[in-house]
């Protein structure tokens, strides 16, 4: 399994290891994109089914990453021929397209193109087509496709001239790590800050407006880039899980007004945790939490003073939706998003088998279940 320390990648990632550990599955986690902190370290010692593979590779949503991903990709089929696995499950898209002798399954938590059009607000620019294209050929290689939302995975068809299939399966948090406490009167967020897409720079607009105090937790440091600063908003800076937990049980409101968020593991662990969420209105956050939630378009920025005043006034209504939001996270079980994995990876097996004797084939459905009809191939 490819993983990456940056962002909600590692957080997903973890989580899976740990739920398909019972099941006897053993791991080698592959990671790119930078070093792990102390804490990742930590997690992944914690895992009895993990042997680690480090590298410091470029990952291809990075500025000219080309040289390193092929690079990546020779050090991944070492680490495989040492490893020798069942199956590939890629967190990233171009090493799909490398000669495995085992079935491939890529999960897309995002991509740059529906990334920059959500964000941008207009058709990515040239310097992406070696992107678009090696994206396309790893859709196209894998055996398998897996999106965390319905929103990611019309984005895949929208941006890629490929064929590939496709399976939905939410993400899930293990819900003993997020507890509601005692409310106090705190708005809180998290996030990298320096994404675009998270679109935090907007709550740091709006908290001279709003009577309680508002904090975020997050890498203000752009990799290879600027620095960027809150004016107005408390900056609590890189937090690690367990204190991010404490912030979420003690915040009554939690805010994510993205501009581009494929899934939200964010608004999933404040649900955990009991917070009124106000989110921003763009279709992935509809899917997940359509009625346990307030929506405000990720830009205006009146919209969300009005919606957080609202919620300090009215006490009752703050805890309603808390308790919403609890109810419909609580759905989102880890345990549920380890055994839709377990089908489609024993699918993939399937499938190769038949497939190499000769045998039958079958189309995904895009509902989180096994296909209902197997189809002959003919001779």
């Amino acid at each position: 399994m490819t993983v990456d320390p940056v962002g909600g990648v590692w957080t997903y990632a973890l989580e899976l290891v740990r739920a398909l550990e019972p099941h006897g599955i053993e791991i080698a986690l592959a990671s790119m994109g930078g070093p792990l902190s102390r804490e990742q370290h930590q997690e992944v010692a914690s895992c009895k089914n993990v042997r680690l593979f480090q590298s410091g590779y470029r990952l291809e949503w990075m500025d000219d990453p080309w040289d390193d991903v092929d690079r990546a990709g020779d050090w991944l089929l070492d680490v495989a021929k040492r490893f020798r696995p069942d199956l590939i499950h890629l967190n990233g898209y171009s090493h799909a397209v490398l000669p495995w002798h085992t079935p491939v399954l890529v999960t897309a938590h995002s991509c740059v193109l529906s990334w920059w059009q959500a964000v941008k607000k207009e058709a990515p620019p040239s310097k992406y087509d070696e992107y678009r294209a090696r994206v396309a050929a790893g859709l196209t290689a894998a055996d398998c496709v897996v999106t965390p939302s319905v929103a990611m995975r019309d984005a895949l068809a929208a941006h890629y001239d490929a064929q590939f299939k496709c399976i939905v399966i939410r993400n899930g948090r293990d819900s003993r790590r997020f507890f509601p406490g005692e409310k106090t009167n705190l708005i809180f967020s998290c996030g990298r800050i320096w994404d675009e897409a998270k679109n935090l720079r907007v709550l740091d607009e709006v908290a001279p407006d709003v009577e309680w105090p508002v904090a975020i937790a997050g890498d203000c440091q752009h990799p290879g880039g600027p620095l960027i600063a809150l004016r107005n908003a408390r900056c609590l800076g890189k937090l690690a899980s367990q204190q991010i937990a404490q912030e979420l049980s003690r915040a009554a409101i939690f805010v994510l007004p993205a501009y581009y968020e494929p899934f939200g593991l964010s608004a999933l662990e404040a649900g955990l945790s009991g917070c009124a969420l106000v989110l921003g209105d763009i279709p992935s956050l509809r899917e997940s939490w359509q009625g346990a939630a307030i929506f405000v378009a990720p830009d205006d920025a009146a919209g969300f003073t009005n919606a957080l005043k609202s919620l300090i006034e009215n006490k009752r209504r703050r805890e309603r939706l808390g308790q919403r939001a609890r109810a419909r996270a609580l759905e989102f079980s880890l345990h549920r998003m380890a055994d839709a994995y377990l089908e489609v990876y024993g699918d993939c097996f399937h499938r190769q088998f038949f497939s190499a004797a000769g045998g039958f084939s079958a189309g995904w459905m895009g509902d989180g279940k096994p296909p209902l009809v197997v189809q002959e191939v003919p001779g």
